[in-house]
């Protein structure tokens, strides 16, 4: 028997407003033609006066507790990736500790942007197999839209807001039986100025928006994907014609059709989502992974991959059999 974290629930939720390319054209220089040609995106939810990251979490962790059939109370762990948190302190993740009324169990966020959520399932992974806690909630959520420059079309069409989030519950199984088999996270500051925003309470007064150099960004995206999807393979020896899904950050359908060729996987087994949500950061994988869990294409017994990049340069990947 093998000590390992068992996903028992995934859950999203989205804002109220969806926007499409073509409302959007009414207010940025833009087309519908455009932006699909070019990321493949037609939709995206932007959060209304009400709503932000911590609604988003809250409901996105409701529906995962719900579908794992658990109490509030059984919590152990919570961590939320984001880069856009409520306040600067305290974090996010203390406020769905509050509002779920699983008040005493650790909870903090993590800061890793697009590949957040990743960080944080390899963080709850670690910390429920040294015993910390025997269950978790991992959440990833944004309110990407406030910090965007809605001036600059090459960004501004890219984005939206969401939330995702799974529980993972410490269980003994056998070697072939469910859970997390391998985590794998990397880190290159080097790139820091290809992906960033351009303020923070640490050096100015604003919140500032968000910068990108995106062909920079797509030419690694596609090698770092590559090369960290097959590391976790290599990790329990098992290769790519092994995977039933692979769940990637929604960030761009051209990223994904050339991390799919890369690796040799046909388009059917990558879940794509991009074009109703548009990249949704931290969030995007976890909204990926409950579509294709609750549209019944990821069953029992599948062997999955998570995978994303993001600002930093972060990226990383999780393989999982469900």
């Amino acid at each position: 028997m093998t000590r390992r974290s068992v996903l028992i629930g995934t859950g999203s939720a989205l804002p109220r407003r969806a926007v499409s390319n073509a409302e959007l054209a009414k207010k940025v220089d833009t087309s519908d033609e455009w932006i699909v040609e070019r990321t493949g995106i037609r939709n995206r939810y932007i959060c209304e006066a009400d709503e932000n990251t911590g609604t988003l979490a809250i409901a996105a962790a409701r529906a995962a507790i719900a579908a794992a059939g658990i109490e509030p109370s059984s919590i152990g762990l919570i961590v939320l990736a984001t880069a856009t948190p409520n306040q600067t302190f305290p974090a996010t993740a203390t406020l769905v500790q509050d509002a779920l009324g699983c008040n005493g169990c650790i909870a903090f966020d993590v800061a890793a942007v697009c590949s957040g959520f990743l960080y944080a399932v390899s963080v709850a992974d670690s910390m429920l197999k040294s015993g910390m806690a025997q269950r978790a909630l991992v959440i990833g959520a944004e309110c990407f839209s406030r910090i965007l420059d809605w001036e600059d079309r090459t960004t501004c069409v890219l984005f939206g807001d969401g939330a995702g989030a799974i529980v993972l519950d410490a269980q003994d199984v056998a070697d072939d039986g469910p859970g997390i088999l391998a985590n794998r996270l990397h880190a290159d500051g080097a790139h820091n100025q290809l992906l960033y925003v351009d303020g923070g309470p640490g050096t100015t007064s604003t919140t500032g928006h968000l910068r990108m150099k995106g062909r920079e960004v797509f030419r690694h995206a596609v090698v770092n994907l590559a090369e960290v999807l097959g590391e976790v393979l290599e990790d329990v020896g098992l290769c790519s014609s092994d995977i039933d899904w692979v769940v990637p950050h929604q960030a761009n359908q051209r990223i994904l059709d050339a991390t799919a060729r890369k690796l040799g996987l046909p388009p059917e087994r990558v879940v794509v989502t991009v074009d109703r949500h548009a990249n949704t950061s931290a969030a995007s994988v976890p909204l990926a992974l409950d579509t294709a869990v609750r549209d019944g294409r990821i069953k029992p017994g599948n062997m999955i991959v998570l995978e994303a990049m993001g600002g930093g340069f972060t990226w990383g990947a999780s393989l999982i059999r469900v």
